[in-house]
């Protein structure tokens, strides 16, 4: 596209030719000259002088300490967000431009599918499923019978959606994601044995949320499993039956959260925090990583340690351990000056 064209979406002022054509992004040490860059940090201006960029975003403050015409600058409020919108503008053209349902998937006549949709190669879906506006499916993922997906979603390859979940708008599901596979549910017999409990509700999603790759979200015994608008979750992460997980909370890898757990709004969870089953924590709430949540959490605020407590006194204790050692050889010491 034309830098007239970046300018518009960056809310950029130009400085330079408007009509240079600028075909993708690269980092300002690589960039060639049909790419744009951008200079957010003052460390990466001293690569201003070399790069071979035919663009740069930078901000409005922003002086060169070489001169370079033929470097078109896009002068933005703020060059790291600007450059994040950008980035994003190139990779929904990339995918937008998918279109069409491959004589290699399977769909069933009374699937209803939106305009605009991609479905790819060897995709299999269900009897009975709506799959939205502008939607792509790509190879390899098996949707359910009964399964309703949204507009404008992105469902990677090798992701698995069991039969009746929901999926909202703007949902993105990364590779080897399975959604709505059977919660945990065994009930011990007398003899010792277990029996199976039927998993009969569902996985519902909402609008906004980015699922990683090979994350494992278990559709509830009854009811449903519950991951709310603008929830992020990062990759391998395990959502046990009939969770809750608020609005804009953000998961980070390898995190588990036990049956019929409920977590707040905008909490952020660091990796492999593990929460136990049937606990609440409330909004606000940011768990550091290998968190250890034994107690619901009632106050917002940092928690963490083996066994979850504020982070204050968590690094406190933490402190204690590690003069263990030494106030063992002091003790040692007194001992033999008795």
């Amino acid at each position: 596209m034309k830098i007239s064209d970046i300018a518009n979406i960056t809310e950029a002022v130009i400085e330079g030719n408007p009509d240079t054509e600028i075909s993708g992004i690269a980092k300002i040490e690589e960039a060639k000259e049909n790419e744009i860059t951008f200079i957010a940090n003052p460390a990466y201006e001293k690569h201003y002088g070399t790069t071979r960029a035919g663009a740069v975003l930078t901000s409005e403050n922003f002086k060169p300490s070489v001169p370079r015409r033929e470097i078109t600058l896009l002068r933005v409020k703020d060059p790291y967000n600007s450059f994040l919108k950008l980035l994003k503008h190139f990779e929904h053209e990339e995918i937008s431009e998918l279109c069409g349902i491959s004589k290699f998937a399977s769909v069933p006549e009374n699937t209803k599918t939106g305009d605009k949709i991609f479905i790819d190669d060897f995709v299999k879906i269900g009897n009975g499923c709506r799959i939205g506006y502008n939607t792509k499916i790509f190879s390899n993922c098996s949707i359910g019978s009964g399964v309703k997906i949204g507009n404008n979603c992105i469902i990677y390859p090798n992701v698995t959606i069991y039969k009746k979940c929901i999926i909202g708008n703007n949902v993105i599901i990364h590779s080897g994601t399975a959604i709505g596979s059977d919660g945990f549910g065994q009930a011990k017999q007398k003899d010792g044995t277990y029996k199976k409990i039927p998993q009969l509700g569902i996985v519902k999603i909402e609008d906004d949320v980015e699922i990683g790759s090979n994350c494992s979200i278990d559709r509830a015994t009854l009811g449903e499993t519950l991951i709310c608008r603008g929830v992020k979750l990062d990759n391998q992460i395990q959502i046990a039956h009939n969770v809750i997980i608020g609005d804009d909370t953000v998961i980070a890898a390898q995190v588990g959260i036990a049956g019929s757990t409920k977590i707040g709004k905008r909490c952020m969870i660091a990796g492999q925090a593990g929460i136990i089953g049937h606990l609440s924590i409330c909004d606000d709430v940011i768990l550091l990583a290998k968190t250890g949540v034994t107690k619901s959490i009632t106050k917002p605020g940092m928690y963490g340690g083996y066994r979850c407590k504020p982070a204050k006194e968590a690094v406190f204790d933490e402190a204690g351990i590690n003069k263990i050692p030494e106030i063992i050889e002091r003790l040692k010491k007194l001992e033999k000056n008795k």
